[in-house]
Protein backbone atom coordinates (compact mmCIF):
# COMPACT_ATOMS: atom_id res chain seq x y z
CA UNK A 1 0.00 0.00 0.00
CA UNK A 2 1.37 3.39 -1.02
CA UNK A 3 1.41 6.18 1.54
CA UNK A 4 -0.39 9.31 0.44
CA UNK A 5 1.42 12.61 0.80
CA UNK A 6 4.92 11.30 0.14
CA UNK A 7 7.29 13.81 -1.43
CA UNK A 8 6.85 12.71 -5.01
CA UNK A 9 4.50 13.47 -7.85
CA UNK A 10 5.17 10.23 -9.69
CA UNK A 11 2.62 7.51 -8.96
CA UNK A 12 1.40 4.48 -10.86
CA UNK A 13 -1.91 2.70 -11.18
CA UNK A 14 -1.86 -0.51 -9.15
CA UNK A 15 -3.96 -2.19 -11.87
CA UNK A 16 -5.44 -1.01 -15.19
CA UNK A 17 -8.70 0.85 -15.64
CA UNK A 18 -10.96 -1.12 -17.97
CA UNK A 19 -14.15 -0.19 -19.81
CA UNK A 20 -16.16 -3.13 -21.14
CA UNK A 21 -19.13 -2.43 -23.38
CA UNK A 22 -19.57 0.95 -21.68
CA UNK A 23 -22.47 2.99 -23.02
CA UNK A 24 -23.58 6.41 -21.80
CA UNK A 25 -26.98 7.85 -22.71
CA UNK A 26 -28.26 11.30 -21.79
CA UNK A 27 -31.99 10.87 -22.15
CA UNK A 28 -32.63 9.46 -25.59
CA UNK A 29 -29.22 10.47 -26.94
CA UNK A 30 -26.34 8.00 -26.82
CA UNK A 31 -23.07 9.86 -26.19
CA UNK A 32 -20.74 6.85 -26.40
CA UNK A 33 -21.75 3.39 -27.44
CA UNK A 34 -20.24 0.07 -26.35
CA UNK A 35 -16.74 1.31 -25.53
CA UNK A 36 -14.04 -1.26 -24.80
CA UNK A 37 -10.88 0.42 -23.51
CA UNK A 38 -7.95 -0.21 -21.19
CA UNK A 39 -5.66 2.34 -19.49
CA UNK A 40 -2.56 1.19 -17.62
CA UNK A 41 0.36 2.83 -15.82
CA UNK A 42 2.65 4.67 -18.23
CA UNK A 43 0.09 4.87 -21.04
CA UNK A 44 -0.39 8.17 -22.84
CA UNK A 45 -3.62 8.16 -24.83
CA UNK A 46 -5.03 10.84 -27.12
CA UNK A 47 -8.78 10.63 -27.76
CA UNK A 48 -9.44 12.24 -31.13
CA UNK A 49 -12.78 12.97 -32.71
CA UNK A 50 -15.09 15.72 -33.95
CA UNK A 51 -17.54 17.72 -31.87
CA UNK A 52 -20.37 15.41 -30.86
CA UNK A 53 -18.14 12.34 -30.75
CA UNK A 54 -18.27 11.85 -26.95
CA UNK A 55 -14.63 12.62 -26.12
CA UNK A 56 -15.29 14.36 -22.81
CA UNK A 57 -17.86 11.73 -21.89
CA UNK A 58 -15.18 9.07 -22.30
CA UNK A 59 -12.76 11.03 -20.09
CA UNK A 60 -15.40 11.40 -17.40
CA UNK A 61 -16.15 7.68 -17.54
CA UNK A 62 -12.51 6.82 -16.99
CA UNK A 63 -12.22 9.31 -14.11
CA UNK A 64 -15.36 8.05 -12.38
CA UNK A 65 -17.16 11.39 -12.72
CA UNK A 66 -20.04 9.59 -14.42
CA UNK A 67 -21.02 5.92 -14.57
CA UNK A 68 -22.13 4.01 -17.66
CA UNK A 69 -25.77 3.54 -18.52
CA UNK A 70 -24.83 -0.02 -19.45
CA UNK A 71 -21.61 -1.99 -19.53
CA UNK A 72 -18.94 -1.78 -16.84
CA UNK A 73 -15.97 0.33 -15.75
CA UNK A 74 -13.44 -1.16 -13.34
CA UNK A 75 -10.91 1.02 -11.53
CA UNK A 76 -8.42 0.19 -8.76
CA UNK A 77 -9.88 1.37 -5.46
CA UNK A 78 -6.75 3.40 -4.64
CA UNK A 79 -6.58 5.25 -7.96
CA UNK A 80 -6.25 9.04 -7.83
CA UNK A 81 -7.12 11.35 -10.71
CA UNK A 82 -5.96 14.81 -11.70
CA UNK A 83 -8.62 16.18 -14.06
CA UNK A 84 -8.29 19.45 -15.97
CA UNK A 85 -11.44 20.49 -17.83
CA UNK A 86 -11.63 22.86 -20.77
CA UNK A 87 -13.08 25.65 -18.68
CA UNK A 88 -11.21 27.24 -15.80
CA UNK A 89 -12.61 26.54 -12.35
CA UNK A 90 -10.95 29.65 -10.91
CA UNK A 91 -12.45 32.93 -12.23
CA UNK A 92 -9.76 35.44 -13.11
CA UNK A 93 -11.26 38.01 -10.71
CA UNK A 94 -10.69 35.88 -7.61
CA UNK A 95 -7.78 37.27 -5.53
CA UNK A 96 -5.62 34.16 -5.83
CA UNK A 97 -1.90 33.86 -6.41
CA UNK A 98 -0.37 31.12 -8.51
CA UNK A 99 0.80 29.44 -5.30
CA UNK A 100 -2.80 29.52 -3.96
CA UNK A 101 -4.12 27.74 -7.04
CA UNK A 102 -1.42 25.05 -7.02
CA UNK A 103 -1.85 24.59 -3.25
CA UNK A 104 -5.47 23.53 -3.88
CA UNK A 105 -4.09 20.39 -5.48
CA UNK A 106 -3.00 19.25 -2.00
CA UNK A 107 -6.40 19.78 -0.35
CA UNK A 108 -7.42 16.20 -1.09
CA UNK A 109 -4.69 15.05 1.30
CA UNK A 110 -4.61 17.95 3.75
CA UNK A 111 -8.10 19.44 3.65
CA UNK A 112 -8.83 23.17 3.75
CA UNK A 113 -7.44 23.63 7.24
CA UNK A 114 -4.75 20.95 7.36
CA UNK A 115 -1.15 21.86 8.06
CA UNK A 116 1.07 21.69 5.00
CA UNK A 117 4.22 19.64 5.41
CA UNK A 118 7.63 19.84 3.80
CA UNK A 119 6.50 16.97 1.56
CA UNK A 120 3.52 19.01 0.38
CA UNK A 121 5.72 21.99 -0.40
CA UNK A 122 8.15 19.76 -2.28
CA UNK A 123 5.33 18.32 -4.40
CA UNK A 124 3.93 21.77 -5.16
CA UNK A 125 7.35 23.08 -6.12
CA UNK A 126 8.02 20.13 -8.40
CA UNK A 127 4.63 20.54 -10.11
CA UNK A 128 5.27 24.26 -10.68
CA UNK A 129 8.74 23.56 -12.05
CA UNK A 130 7.55 20.91 -14.50
CA UNK A 131 5.01 23.35 -15.94
CA UNK A 132 7.45 26.24 -16.01
CA UNK A 133 5.50 28.43 -13.57
CA UNK A 134 7.83 28.20 -10.56
CA UNK A 135 8.91 31.82 -11.11
CA UNK A 136 5.27 33.00 -10.98
CA UNK A 137 4.26 31.65 -7.57
CA UNK A 138 3.66 35.07 -5.99
CA UNK A 139 1.92 36.55 -9.02
CA UNK A 140 -1.84 37.10 -9.20
CA UNK A 141 -3.50 34.27 -11.15
CA UNK A 142 -5.87 36.74 -12.82
CA UNK A 143 -2.97 38.70 -14.32
CA UNK A 144 -1.54 35.73 -16.21
CA UNK A 145 -1.87 35.05 -19.91
CA UNK A 146 -4.18 32.27 -21.07
CA UNK A 147 -1.25 29.93 -21.64
CA UNK A 148 0.18 30.63 -18.19
CA UNK A 149 -3.18 30.03 -16.53
CA UNK A 150 -3.53 26.69 -18.28
CA UNK A 151 -0.08 25.64 -17.13
CA UNK A 152 -0.98 26.63 -13.55
CA UNK A 153 -4.19 24.58 -13.73
CA UNK A 154 -2.24 21.54 -14.91
CA UNK A 155 0.35 22.11 -12.18
CA UNK A 156 -2.52 22.10 -9.67
CA UNK A 157 -3.67 18.70 -11.01
CA UNK A 158 -0.09 17.42 -10.91
CA UNK A 159 0.24 18.54 -7.29
CA UNK A 160 -2.43 15.97 -6.43
CA UNK A 161 0.23 13.32 -7.24
CA UNK A 162 -2.30 11.52 -9.44
CA UNK A 163 -2.04 8.02 -10.82
CA UNK A 164 -4.00 9.28 -13.83
CA UNK A 165 -3.68 12.75 -15.38
CA UNK A 166 -6.68 13.64 -17.56
CA UNK A 167 -6.62 16.74 -19.76
CA UNK A 168 -9.57 17.94 -21.84
CA UNK A 169 -8.34 19.90 -24.89
CA UNK A 170 -5.20 21.04 -23.02
CA UNK A 171 -3.53 23.15 -25.72
CA UNK A 172 -6.44 24.53 -27.75
CA UNK A 173 -6.00 28.25 -28.28
CA UNK A 174 -2.71 28.53 -26.38
CA UNK A 175 0.50 30.25 -27.41
CA UNK A 176 3.18 28.01 -28.91
CA UNK A 177 5.55 28.07 -25.90
CA UNK A 178 2.73 26.94 -23.57
CA UNK A 179 1.70 24.25 -26.03
CA UNK A 180 5.24 22.88 -26.08
CA UNK A 181 5.57 22.89 -22.28
CA UNK A 182 2.32 20.93 -21.94
CA UNK A 183 3.19 18.43 -24.68
CA UNK A 184 6.60 17.85 -23.09
CA UNK A 185 4.88 17.33 -19.73
CA UNK A 186 2.52 14.74 -21.22
CA UNK A 187 5.41 12.74 -22.63
CA UNK A 188 7.48 13.08 -19.49
CA UNK A 189 4.73 12.02 -17.09
CA UNK A 190 4.03 8.87 -19.09
CA UNK A 191 7.72 7.97 -18.98
CA UNK A 192 7.59 8.40 -15.19
CA UNK A 193 4.67 5.94 -14.97
CA UNK A 194 1.66 8.23 -14.75
CA UNK A 195 -1.23 7.24 -17.01
CA UNK A 196 -2.08 10.27 -19.15
CA UNK A 197 -5.26 10.71 -21.18
CA UNK A 198 -6.26 13.75 -23.21
CA UNK A 199 -8.72 14.88 -25.84
CA UNK A 200 -7.74 16.82 -28.92
CA UNK A 201 -8.73 17.85 -32.42
CA UNK A 202 -5.06 18.27 -33.37
CA UNK A 203 -3.49 15.30 -35.15
CA UNK A 204 0.04 16.59 -34.43
CA UNK A 205 -0.79 16.75 -30.73
CA UNK A 206 -2.11 13.18 -30.81
CA UNK A 207 1.20 11.98 -32.26
CA UNK A 208 2.91 12.94 -29.00
CA UNK A 209 1.05 10.09 -27.28
CA UNK A 210 1.87 6.40 -27.37
CA UNK A 211 -1.69 5.49 -28.30
CA UNK A 212 -4.55 7.16 -30.16
CA UNK A 213 -8.26 6.42 -29.92
CA UNK A 214 -10.39 7.69 -32.80
CA UNK A 215 -13.89 8.26 -31.47
CA UNK A 216 -17.16 8.93 -33.28
CA UNK A 217 -19.62 7.87 -30.60
CA UNK A 218 -17.95 4.49 -30.85
CA UNK A 219 -14.28 3.59 -31.15
CA UNK A 220 -13.24 3.65 -34.80
CA UNK A 221 -9.60 2.71 -34.16
CA UNK A 222 -7.30 2.27 -31.17
CA UNK A 223 -3.55 1.78 -31.32
CA UNK A 224 -0.19 3.44 -32.01
CA UNK A 225 -0.41 6.80 -33.85
CA UNK A 226 1.22 5.58 -37.05
CA UNK A 227 -1.30 2.75 -37.30
CA UNK A 228 -4.39 4.71 -36.27
CA UNK A 229 -3.91 8.12 -37.90
CA UNK A 230 -4.39 6.76 -41.40
CA UNK A 231 -6.58 8.41 -44.02
CA UNK A 232 -9.21 5.66 -44.05
CA UNK A 233 -9.63 5.78 -40.25
CA UNK A 234 -9.66 9.57 -40.21
CA UNK A 235 -12.25 9.69 -42.99
CA UNK A 236 -14.46 7.26 -41.08
CA UNK A 237 -14.14 9.47 -37.98
CA UNK A 238 -14.36 12.99 -39.39
CA UNK A 239 -16.14 12.56 -42.73
CA UNK A 240 -16.21 15.78 -44.75
CA UNK A 241 -14.49 17.67 -41.92
CA UNK A 242 -11.21 16.09 -43.07
CA UNK A 243 -9.20 17.94 -45.72
CA UNK A 244 -6.49 16.44 -47.90
CA UNK A 245 -6.07 13.58 -50.34
CA UNK A 246 -7.46 10.59 -48.46
CA UNK A 247 -6.02 8.28 -51.12
CA UNK A 248 -2.47 9.29 -50.22
CA UNK A 249 -1.62 6.67 -47.58
CA UNK A 250 2.07 7.52 -47.77
CA UNK A 251 1.56 10.97 -46.23
CA UNK A 252 -1.30 10.86 -43.71
CA UNK A 253 0.34 13.79 -41.89
CA UNK A 254 -0.89 16.01 -44.75
CA UNK A 255 -4.50 15.49 -43.64
CA UNK A 256 -6.11 18.35 -41.69
CA UNK A 257 -9.24 18.41 -39.55
CA UNK A 258 -11.63 21.36 -39.88
CA UNK A 259 -13.89 21.40 -36.84
CA UNK A 260 -15.13 23.84 -34.22
CA UNK A 261 -13.23 23.33 -30.97
CA UNK A 262 -16.01 23.20 -28.44
CA UNK A 263 -16.73 21.48 -25.17
CA UNK A 264 -18.25 18.00 -25.46
CA UNK A 265 -19.59 17.14 -22.05
CA UNK A 266 -23.29 16.36 -21.81
CA UNK A 267 -23.86 17.94 -25.17
CA UNK A 268 -21.66 15.30 -26.74
CA UNK A 269 -19.26 17.46 -28.71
Amino acid sequence: MRRRGTATIDRRLSSPIELAGATVAFGSRIAVDHIDFRLAAGDSVAVVGPNGSGKTTMLRLVAGLIEPTSGTVSRPSDATFGYVSQHASHPAWLPLTVADVIRMGRYGDRGLLGRFTAADRSIMGEAAERLGVDDLMGQAYGELSGGQRQRVRIAQALAMAPDVLILDEPITGLDLPSQQVILDLIEGQAVRGTAVMLTTHHLDEARHCSRVVLLAGRIVANGPPDQVLRPDNLRATFGDRLLGDHRNHDHPQDMMVVDNHGHDDRHGH
